[in-house]
């Protein structure tokens, strides 16, 4: 079915919106896993940064983050629109117009890296100027609309803050952080294949091309399966290479596990109604999975650091 562009434009009167609608074009529930594994990305990151400098240094990564939502928003309003999930978003609900966005995505973008390269290095604010440009122009402008691997490229946008936390403190591109990095990026299929397999109305009515509206069920339950797989082996990199101790290896193995088996059962499921609510449920467990293993990653590095004993 092709994209439905007559919303294009869309309604919004100058002057209506209001502080909240502003700040739902920042994707507030997205930035705060972002927030979370750039924080972590800053912690873990070997040397010292100081705390006011951190703290200016995270919130510049999420306004950087917010940007990048607003852009998508300014430039998926057709596709809101049509979506149950998205119609009530700012712009497909009249609240704000489609120009107000991206002039707010904009500002946004432009200060957050200007900023963050003042207070800490270019490097980090080339890497974060650089997801900005990969989420707005590589993924919602072109991918998302153009092939099922949407979400597969696509997903290095979200998997950059480690990255960019760790450059704000030393400078550089280690080792480590690009397995964090790994680790979101092969998370990201599974966690929204899942979220289309039983949301796969809404892409097909707007066109997009999602994994399960492309080569069927079948398939998109297998790729999930097989990169869960993949998932939980990389999980264990960081102790296979010596960058974590005993804590995050036992978090690591339980909550990988714990992600192959509900993939495991989606896979298995065939009756329509249980399928969807298998895919519910994995996609909800992959909501709390990055969070629980980066915290793990988090709390054994620094217990490593100041307490020596792990």
């Amino acid at each position: 079915m092709a994209l439905l562009d007559d919303s294009r434009n869309l309604p919004g009167i100058a002057g209506e919106a209001r502080v909240e609608d502003y700040l739902a074009l920042l994707k507030p529930s997205v930035m705060q896993l972002v927030v979370f594994t750039a924080i972590v990305g800053l912690i873990v990151a070997p040397g010292g940064i100081n705390p006011v400098i951190a703290i200016i240094a995270i919130a510049c990564i999420a306004i950087g983050a917010g940007a990048s939502g607003a852009l998508n928003m300014w430039y998926d309003s057709d596709i809101d629109a049509v979506m149950s999930r998205t119609q009530n978003r700012p712009i497909p609900a009249g609240r704000v117009t489609r120009e107000q966005a991206l002039v707010f995505g904009l500002v946004l973008s432009v200060f957050s890296v200007a900023l963050l390269g003042l207070a800490t290095n270019w490097v980090a604010a080339g890497l974060l100027a650089f997801t900005i440009f990969f989420y707005a122009v590589i993924y919602t402008m072109w991918l998302k609309r153009s092939t099922p691997q949407n979400i597969v490229i696509g997903g290095a946008a979200g998997a950059f803050p480690p990255i960019v936390g760790w450059a704000a403190v030393t400078g550089n591109v280690s080792f480590e952080s690009v397995v964090l990095f790994l680790i979101i990026f092969l998370w990201t299929p599974p966690h929204f294949w899942a979220l289309a397999l039983y949301k796969q109305s809404d892409y097909g009515a707007a066109g997009v091309p999602m994994m399960p509206n492309v080569v069927g069920e079948a398939s998109t339950k297998q790729q999930i399966f097989g990169y869960t797989l993949i998932l939980a082996a990389a999980a264990m990199l960081p102790t296979f290479f010596g960058f974590a101790g005993w804590i995050y290896t036992t978090v690591a193995v339980v909550t990988g596990a714990s992600f192959t088996y509900l993939a495991w059962r989606l896979l298995v499921t065939r009756e329509d109604v249980a399928m969807r609510k298998a895919a519910r449920t994995l996609f909800n467990y992959s909501l709390s999975y990055l969070f629980i293993v980066f915290f793990a990653f988090m709390t054994d590095n620094l217990l490593t650091r100041f307490g020596g004993f792990i």
